[in-house]
């Protein structure tokens, strides 16, 4: 069986990276080693705002926000950082387990008829000019036009691929299980000489920007463990000696659930690509989980990659392309991974760790910090290097109440199809887009608001956006139409002109 692309994992990244392909029309199949989608274990809990306005892009995002707490989720250093000052439609982060995104996720590709090969797991691949041959257990095979490892921290893709993987061994390890308590613990944070530990139950609402736990069921427990340890499964044991060395007591612990341990190992991949073969999330960059940095990434390293692989197997685009994924996405990467080292060393416990906690959050408190480590944080403030230009360019298209000929849209809404959106404020003139109507669709609309930017603030108004699938703006006109079809050619590929009529004989 060949398609023109096979993802490994089922994860937040893998269905997301799915669901962008198919939209694009392209044959795509999931291999995953789950036989379902349940998934045991404690991952991310939340959505940050960038994340949840890719979702809003595909028309998805109101499935996560009916089951989903809204909230201020972005901090650093234990700071928290509101955004509800940010001009967005989401100015904040979703309280919702990865068991629930990928569900829902999940849905969405189903309805997409994407299909998940479960219970399925790949042992080896070999790749050449025309495909990837991929081995599964068993001595199944796939074969794949491109092949994609979503497939988590220890990537057997990466690790085939032969694509380093540099960075830092851990200095800090913790537990994180679901159990059951005799006796009512201790709710919330809290933090001593060993480091961060944390009592909750799985249910909970925030009510008044307070997190109101459920009056009954199983707690989960975060842990930071007294030596550091990674490489081995961890045992109820070691969660109860470091309940007690926390607390003094493990509460009647019992009937244990389910327990992993999870470090502040920082790696990144050196390449996100090699030839035929890909990587996107855990697999091409590992870090503590400060800030819920990793899934959001994740999500967006997909959508960054979809339509651009996309193009390139329709034969759009040329291969090139798929090297502005690793351009343009390894720098973001890297600055989660530097974020998350600082705010690890900046939790120890001891007097002189703290003094500098506090001098951060003083300066965190300043608006003019808050609103950059705020947009970091939130996933808003991304810019790709596109050149010079107008501050949109290479930043995320805002979602605009905009009026067209079919009367007033969201700009969102002209997305929820995947295709690359030139938008035209009246600044468009009589430039043809008809050599690449084809790919591109052009949108007449109106603005007469102000436009700002996350951070930015103001910007002066554009009289026409070319934005990519992926709400990235790859041109803006001031007035004039210079460099569109130069922009258009390099991020939809060449112009198409339509055939001239067969002479009459």
């Amino acid at each position: 069986m060949k398609h023109a692309v096979v993802i490994v994992g089922a994860g937040p990244t893998g269905l997301m990276l799915a669901g962008e392909l198919a939209l694009a029309g392209v044959d795509v199949a999931i291999v995953e080693r789950r036989v379902n989608q349940e998934l045991v274990g404690s991952r991310a809990g939340g959505l940050h705002a960038r994340t949840l306005e890719i979702l809003d892009q595909r028309g998805i995002v109101d499935r996560f926000l009916a089951e989903g707490q809204r909230a201020q989720v972005a901090a650093f250093a234990q700071v928290p950082l509101s955004i509800v000052d940010f001009p967005t439609r989401h100015n904040y982060g979703l309280g919702l387990w990865q068991n629930h995104i990928e569900r829902i996720l999940a849905g969405w590709v189903e309805e997409l008829r994407v299909p998940i090969l479960r219970g399925r797991e790949v042992t080896g691949f070999a790749q050449g000019d025309g495909g990837v041959e991929i081995t599964l257990a068993g001595g199944e095979a796939l074969g794949a036009a491109y092949l994609v490892g979503c497939d988590g921290g220890r990537s057997l893709i990466r690790k085939t691929a032969g694509i380093g993987f540099p960075g830092w061994d851990p200095t800090t390890s913790s537990l994180i299980a679901e159990v059951e308590m005799t006796t009512e613990p201790e709710f919330g944070i809290r933090t001593d000489a060993r480091g961060t530990h944390a009592l909750g139950r799985e249910k909970y609402e925030i009510r008044d920007g307070k997190v109101v736990y459920a009056t009954e069921g199983p707690v989960r427990v975060m842990i930071t463990e007294p030596q550091v340890k990674y490489g081995t499964e961890p045992t109820l044991e070691d969660l109860r000696e470091g309940l007690i060395a926390a607390y003094g007591t493990d509460y009647g612990m019992h009937r244990l659930a389910w327990i992993t341990r999870f470090t502040d190992m920082t790696r990144q991949a050196e390449s996100y690509r090699d030839r035929r073969v890909l990587l996107a999330g855990d697999a091409a960059h590992i870090h503590a989980p400060d800030g819920g940095q990793g899934l959001n990434t994740g999500v967006q390293d997909a959508v960054n990659l979809g339509w651009k692989l996309a193009q390139v197997v329709k034969g759009i685009s040329p291969e090139s392309l798929l090297d502005t994924y690793h351009a343009e996405r390894h720098p973001v990467g890297a600055r989660v991974l530097r974020s998350t080292m600082a705010a690890v060393a900046l939790r120890r416990a001891d007097e002189r760790t703290k003094a500098a906690r506090e001098a951060m959050a003083e300066l965190l408190a300043m608006d003019e910090p808050r609103r950059r480590f705020a947009g970091m944080m939130s996933g808003l403030d991304i810019r790709y290097d596109l050149g010079e230009g107008h501050p949109l360019l290479g930043r995320r298209m805002p979602d605009l109440d905009i009026v067209t000929s079919e009367g007033p849209r969201r700009a969102y809404e002209l997305l929820h199809d995947a295709r690359p959106l030139l938008l035209d404020l009246g600044g468009l003139g009589d430039f043809d887009v008809a050599p690449w109507a084809d790919r591109v669709r052009a949108v007449r609309a109106t603005y007469e608001a102000a436009w700002e930017l996350p951070v930015i603030g103001a910007v002066s108004r554009p009289t026409a956006v070319l934005i990519r699938p992926d709400g990235y703006v790859a041109w803006v006109g001031e007035g004039t139409t210079g460099g569109i079809a130069d922009a258009l050619g390099r991020w939809f590929g060449a112009a198409v002109l339509p055939e001239s009529p067969s002479p009459r004989p």
